[in-house]
């Protein structure tokens, strides 16, 4: 194995750099609550794993695959991508209305799951402080193509620009619903059963962190669970204030958490390379080749751009 491969992002990529915030906590318990609306997609999860008895198993595997496929080998992200395809394959749901038994590897579904992910990490990354720029965004969007080929889309389904990302939104709108399964994971989201002596740091940290993750949904998800939201200035505000303090703990810290990715990719790679999203910089990309500006997969090998 080449021990310079830069995966299939690399550090000159806009995900290299957003997924290294900590503001990624809170965007991903924000994609949880929007995932939970598709009826569809929800039902083929709670049908097929103890998601109250091993939830927090289930979050950490999902934030090591992120981790994985962002800063992780080349071989290691479509290791990652074929198990989670060969699990998909084995998982069908049934739909309690009509008895249809389908597949949870649908690619509708895949879809939604995906867009509901990038939109909440690119949204609250954004709102939290992380400097990019429209056009930052869009090279993300284009970028998170690689992740859907992993769990199985074909790219060229897959939204590729943040308005694309939008009208997707706009388009799956009607097959939205907070039926019984979204509010079973409202209400753990809400109060996840944790050991008695963590009782107090549930209702003083997770409560606030769960919701503002709520609060910094799109309007249709409000609409939806039927619990209204502050104004979204407010709500920037506080996303601001929490994404600051989340950053004051230095990263050196923050990214000794298990299973270490950024730091083995730092590692691996060289100094030069990690991860500063405050600080973005002109350099050349590693994966940069002569005439190779653009990948046609969706891949930008273009260096980390100036935020507007």
């Amino acid at each position: 194995m080449d021990e310079r491969d830069p995966g299939l992002f690399g550090p000159a990529s806009v995900t290299w750099q957003t997924h290294s915030d900590p503001a990624m906590w809170i965007a991903g318990i924000r994609a949880l609550y929007l995932q939970a609306l598709h009826p569809r997609a929800v039902r083929g999860v709670m049908q097929n794993s103890d998601f109250r008895e091993d939830t927090w198993g289930r979050l950490l595997r999902t934030a090591r695959f992120v981790a994985t496929v962002t800063y992780g080998t080349t071989p290691a992200a479509e290791e990652a991508g074929a198990r989670i395809r060969g699990i998909h394959r084995r998982l069908k749901a049934t739909d309690p209305g009509t008895g249809e038994r389908y597949g949870v590897d649908e690619p509708e579904l895949l879809l939604w799951v995906h867009c509901a992910e990038i939109d909440s990490y690119l949204d609250v990354t954004r709102r939290s402080g992380l400097p990019l720029d429209g056009a930052a965004a869009d090279r993300y969007v284009a970028e998170q193509r690689h992740s859907a080929r992993l769990v199985g889309l074909d790219p060229a389904d897959v939204p590729a620009t943040t308005a694309e990302l939008a009208a997707y939104f706009t388009r799956v709108l009607p097959d939205l619903a907070c039926g019984p399964e979204a509010r079973e994971v409202d209400d753990f989201l809400r109060r996840p059963p944790v050991p008695g002596p963590l009782t107090p740091a549930r209702a003083v940290l997770w409560s606030r962190v769960a919701s503002l993750a709520y609060d910094a949904l799109p309007h249709f998800a409000h609409v939806a669970y039927g619990r209204p939201a502050p104004a979204p200035e407010a709500v920037d505000r506080r996303l601001r204030i929490a994404g600051n303090l989340l950053r004051l703990i230095p990263s050196t810290v923050r990214w000794q958490l298990p299973p270490k990715h950024i730091l083995r990719a730092v590692a691996r790679l060289g100094p030069g390379t990690r991860p500063d999203p405050y600080s973005p910089r002109r350099r050349p990309a590693i994966l940069e080749r002569p005439g190779g500006e653009k990948r046609s997969d969706g891949g930008d090998s273009g260096p980390w751009p100036t935020p507007g």
